[in-house]
């Protein structure tokens, strides 16, 4: 009996990962990168600058008047 057309395919990757020696080192340079620049580096250089305003209000306010202000650029 075929089983379904996505279940081949998960078995089909499943199988060929449990095969990899190379690989599975390679997948986990990739991830490590990934997690340095996603988490590491945003925490350094992308601040979150909405929090430091501390109410509601003063959210919207600065939100609105950068909007304002980049426009006028």
């Amino acid at each position: 009996m075929k089983s379904s057309l996505p279940v081949r395919i998960y078995r089909f990757y499943v199988e060929g990962f449990r095969q990899m020696t190379l690989g599975k080192t390679l997948w986990a340079i990739i991830l490590i990168k990934l997690f340095i620049m996603f988490f590491i580096l945003r925490l350094f250089f992308f601040p979150n600058v909405l929090n430091q305003k501390g109410t509601e209000e003063g959210k919207q306010e600065y939100v609105a008047t950068e909007l304002i202000e980049r426009g006028m650029e």
